[in-house]
């Protein structure tokens, strides 16, 4: 489709529901196509105009069958231009947006195209019916999010998603992990959850007498809080409230660039973790936490929040998460967030292990995970509580 400046005003109508009928059409799967601007469908002029800001060009259409037939006629046409990404207000029955999604997912082309759905205005029961139905690669309240954190996650979804018609063999094989990761991840959902809840909720309520010790030996070492709360990112780069027990001195996230020469990952060799070996900011307190494990032991409440799972890739800070957008690593976010998971019980506290092979363990789980390695890893991880080294 030609992608349009945009007038600076959109005229808001009436909300209403309407039903698309879809036809069947065949669509050429080879050629060369520039991935640029947006497609919008709907009405929201403040979200338009955001999306404008962002990237100066794109289209508005009214309805999934305008789209559908724009994208046809551009293929059909030889215009070797296509959006970026295509944003779809929730105002449509779950079947119409469902078949529109299908459509994209069946074409080696459009498929790379990320299909983010706006629920700005729903509340939690209706967004849990679209995620069930509609199935969109991301569901955003488009209305709250700024500019810059909506670039980062359609950028982000770009990456993940690649241009399947462009696809390398190397990128190619990366898609595959990340459909198959898909499917494992299908497999048992309830069961992991269910399970999840039922661990978390007994562990709280047993180890509620260590928790409150361990919270009254951190807060009379040193001055601060009890708990550690960080932004992390975890699966399809959902980012969420991260808890444990403070184990470095207050203020230790503001000394990491004093400290980045000690740093035990390579930062020339591309994406980098950040860890050091007797790390100086670390409490004596925090020290005994970290090489026990103890200091996870508040992420059973990011569990029953599901923010995490019990198994699963771990969290990232956003200065790592962010070094990880490339086709080559993306495949680690398909996986659920965990408090263990497969380095853990392979690699935990190994100061040789590179950046490298620590992906590669992310990536190997998020392609095979089940509930059965679930299990496997949980049998395995006591082993694996007590480090090796301080780190």
């Amino acid at each position: 489709m030609d992608l349009l400046y945009l007038p600076q005003t959109v005229q808001k109508a009436k909300k209403i529901a309407p039903r698309a009928t879809f036809r069947s059409y065949h669509l050429p799967q080879t050629g060369s196509f520039q991935f640029s601007g947006f497609c919008y469908v709907g009405r929201n002029s403040s979200n338009i105009m955001k999306l404008v800001e962002l990237y100066k060009e794109g289209s508005v259409l009214e309805g999934l069958e305008k789209a559908k037939t724009e994208l046809i006629k551009s293929i059909e046409q030889g215009k070797n231009k296509l959006p970026e990404v295509i944003i779809c207000e929730a105002r449509f029955d779950f079947a119409t947006i469902s078949h529109f999604n299908q459509f994209l997912r069946k074409h080696s082309v459009l498929r790379s195209i990320p299909f983010i759905l706006d629920i700005s205005g729903l509340g939690d029961k209706d967004v849990a019916l679209y995620r069930k139905h509609a199935r969109p690669d991301e569901m955003l309240f488009i209305e709250d999010c700024d500019k810059k954190d909506l670039a980062s996650k359609i950028k982000f979804l770009c990456r993940m998603k690649g241009p399947a018609g462009t696809m390398t063999g190397e990128e190619a094989a990366e898609a595959k992990i990340e459909e198959k990761s898909l499917r494992s991840l299908r497999f048992g959902p309830m069961t992991k959850r269910g399970f999840d809840i039922l661990v978390a909720s007994v562990a709280l309520l047993l180890l509620s007498p260590l928790l409150l010790l361990i919270a009254l030996a951190v807060r009379l070492e040193s001055r601060g809080p009890i708990f550690y709360i960080a932004k992390r990112a975890g699966r399809g780069y959902k980012i969420f409230n991260f808890y444990k027990f403070r184990t470095m001195i207050h203020g230790a996230d503001q000394k990491m660039t004093d400290l980045a020469h000690l740093n035990q990952y390579n930062a020339e060799k591309g994406p980098v973790f950040f860890k050091i070996t007797n790390d100086p900011r670390i409490t004596k307190v925090g020290s005994f936490l970290r090489n026990t494990s103890l200091d996870e032991l508040p992420q059973l409440l990011n569990v029953l929040l599901g923010d995490m799972s019990l198994v699963g890739n771990r969290p990232l800070p956003l200065y790592e998460a962010q070094n990880l957008t490339t086709d080559d690593f993306a495949a680690r976010f398909m996986a659920p967030a965990g408090i263990t998971g497969l380095w853990q019980v392979k690699k935990r506290g190994t100061k040789d292990m590179s950046v490298e092979e620590r992906i590669s363990l992310d990536i190997d789980y998020a392609s095979n995970c089940n509930f059965v390695t679930d299990l496997w890893i949980i049998a395995n991880t006591p082993g694996a509580l007590l480090q090796k080294e301080n780190v």
